[in-house]
């Protein structure tokens, strides 16, 4: 008669070891580093065990990869090359007609603030020379885009510059795309927890184990210090500031973040932060909030019930979106 409940108390014991072997299975969390897209991409991933980590980890870096073949302006054989040679319209792939389509949704609803059309004017400031320097005036004046808010027409799969003087270049929301692949690449391997840093475009898979990721946002005139934490799971945020790539020259400040009409730099914030559901869309968010300035800037990001941001000015006042104010930690 002893023998069904010392059978059932055996049962029972081996389920709650099981139950206990599982939640107390170690994880493994490895970090890595590459040089993509002309900057430093750090992705950390947790999951089960260090090999299968590892193997996703390197199809994520590969998938980036690809997507900058496909999307730089320095690879000839890209399609965005390829629109900038071509005479006519130039059949593009999916992945491609997705980041043109979303660059002139966010153009548009900008009013030009972002804008693809501006490949001749980064090459004129050339920021990577030993000695950078202000063009003249007339020079800039040149190679402004001819179109407010569009560079380019799109008819089914076809892209085609409006003017063909413009030059494409999609440095302000390929880069996010790309790590958006790649967190794809990581979530179909299984992976429950990631993280991918391309030099502030951040995209976040879960959280970080049982908590969010804390992400630390740069103080934009004080190296190595941050301006505020916020607390993030299954969200991307993108910073944009004039200390990211700048030169000074008799006491000015001349940074990387164009405003289309002038040519020249922006003058109205010294970083903007974004958060959205992919960091495509708040890689060029942050671009187009900072040409805006702060007050229409903020304006802009208050339409969206899926957007927050925050956003320093000119004199390092800060301002955040009402749907953030309670998530961020300043420091």
């Amino acid at each position: 008669m002893l023998k069904r409940p010392l059978a059932l108390i055996a049962a029972l014991l081996l389920i709650l070891l099981f139950s206990w072997s599982l939640r107390s299975k170690p994880s493994a969390e490895v970090a890595r580093t590459a040089l993509i897209m002309g900057t430093l991409v750090e992705i950390k991933a947790v999951g089960p065990d260090e090999k299968s980590i590892e193997t996703a980890i390197s199809d994520a870096f590969s998938t980036m990869r690809t997507e900058e073949a496909r999307f730089s302006t320095r690879v000839e054989t890209s399609q965005i090359s390829a629109i900038n040679r071509a005479s006519t319209a130039v059949e593009v792939e999916p992945q491609v007609l997705f980041v043109l389509q979303l660059g002139q949704e966010i153009s548009r609803e900008s009013g030009g603030a972002f804008h693809m059309g501006l490949g001749d004017l980064v090459k004129l400031w050339n920021f990577e020379a030993v000695t950078p320097r202000v063009p003249a005036l007339s020079d800039i004046q040149q190679v402004l885009p001819a179109s407010a808010e569009d560079a380019i027409s799109i008819s089914g799969t076809q892209v085609e510059r409006i003017d063909p003087r413009t030059q494409l270049d999609l440095g302000g929301i390929a880069k996010g795309y790309a790590v958006d692949r790649a967190i794809d690449v990581l979530r179909n391997a299984g992976l429950e927890s990631a993280s991918i840093n391309a030099g502030g475009d951040i995209g976040l898979l879960g959280g970080h184990g049982e908590r969010p990721w804390k992400i630390g946002i740069q103080h934009p005139r004080n190296l190595g210090e941050l301006l505020a934490t916020v607390e993030l799971r299954d969200r991307a945020i993108v910073t944009s500031g004039d200390y990211e790539r700048f030169f000074m020259d008799q006491g000015v400040r001349y940074h990387h973040i164009f405003d289309p009409q002038t040519g020249m730099p922006a003058r109205g914030c010294q970083s903007v932060s974004v958060v959205a559901r992919t960091v495509a869309e708040a890689d060029a968010l942050a671009t187009a909030v900072f040409v805006l300035g702060p007050v229409k800037g903020l304006a802009f990001l208050e339409k969206s019930l899926e957007v927050e941001g925050l956003i320093v000015d000119a004199a390092g006042q800060t301002a955040t979106t009402s749907g953030l104010k309670d998530q961020i930690q300043w420091r």
